[in-house]
């Protein structure tokens, strides 16, 4: 008989990958929707679409009735403008709601995704699973919260579980990196820094594949695992090769940090009390000054997780999917 599986956050980009692909697989598939019609894409690919939230407990538990594994994807994103008290409501309230209704049906495992922002800037590159946490703003702070809770049922409640920290997950379908592409695109684009940190990409598919290890493997039960791709780029041979994937010859210039962020600081303040959301802040320039560089052997070596996707192969269907889709 298929395993019966429910993912939360069916709608969003990892979890409609995951959706299809475990349907692909033979599961029978579950997904909780806020939206009914925004999980509608889902229902061809014999995906049964469940109402709920994560802060309706009631929800949850019609959701989880007669699973085997929960996947847990669902969270606040970051987004300027929304209050803290949403990414606490959804980050760490909404996951142990989900955790308590998975405990009461009686499922067999809990995946949880977390991130590795939870290690927020790498001092010493690259980290493992080991490194110390270390989030860097609310969303961070909130998955970390999540994470411990899940981490923390799985030993005093009895509740099979694994827990995953993906790196930047892209492909198409994303919208995460469009801005980059497109700045690159115009020929406009200007290196901040030296552009010598690391930045860790994961494709969509190899994800997918590595989340489903944590749902199947033995041996995942009671660890936690960086997801990422095959190896880090710094940010000058990443945006080096969406130039060379994009046919455009890129600037030379780079621009000093420091003013920048002094500028995106200045922007925060006057446009926060006027609740507007700022050209430039503070999370976004850090882009170019923290190194975020992983270590992936220990889901290689216990799971078998093989990313198979190359950096320059991944950004170029990306950008052939911006392309297509007329974002560019």
């Amino acid at each position: 008989m298929a395993q019966k599986v429910l993912v939360t956050g069916g709608t969003g980009f990892t979890g409609s990958h995951l959706c299809r692909r475990l349907a692909e697989l033979g599961y029978q598939v579950r997904a909780l929707a806020r939206s009914p019609e925004k999980a509608a894409p889902l229902a061809p690919a014999g995906i049964d679409i469940v109402p709920g939230d994560l802060k309706d407990k009631a929800s949850l538990l019609r959701a989880a009735m007669g699973r085997d594994v929960v996947y847990h994807i669902a969270a606040t994103y970051r987004h300027e403008g929304l209050p803290e008290r949403e990414f606490r409501d959804v980050n760490v309230g909404g996951t142990e709601n989900m955790l308590e209704a998975a405990a009461h049906c009686g499922v067999s495992r809990f995946v949880h995704c977390s991130t590795v922002g939870v290690h927020g800037h790498i001092a010493h590159p690259p980290a493992d699973e080991s490194a110390p946490y270390n989030p860097g703003d609310v969303y961070q702070e909130t998955k970390l919260a999540g994470e411990k809770l899940a981490l923390n049922y799985f030993r005093t409640m009895g509740l099979p579980g694994v827990v995953f920290r993906p790196t930047g997950i892209y492909g198409p379908g994303d919208t995460r990196f469009l801005k980059l592409f497109r700045h690159i695109k115009s020929g406009r684009f200007r290196m901040i820094g030296s552009g010598e940190v690391f930045y860790h990409l994961t494709y969509i598919d190899d994800l997918v594949e590595g989340i489903i290890l944590c749902g199947t493997k033995r041996e995942a039960i009671g660890n936690i695992y960086i997801l990422g791709g095959e190896r880090p780029m710094t940010l000058n041979e990443l945006v080096r090769t969406i130039g060379e994937i994009l046919d455009v010859k890129l600037s030379r210039l780079h621009i000093p940090f420091s003013p920048v962020y002094a500028a995106a600081f200045l922007c925060e303040k006057l446009c926060k009390p006027f609740r507007i959301e700022p050209p430039i802040y503070r999370r976004r320039v850090d882009f170019f000054r923290k190194d975020r560089a992983f270590d992936i052997s220990k889901a290689t070596q216990e799971l078998g997780y093989s990313p198979r996707i190359s950096p320059r192969e991944g950004l170029k269907r990306t950008a052939e999917w911006y392309i297509e889709n007329g974002l560019m």
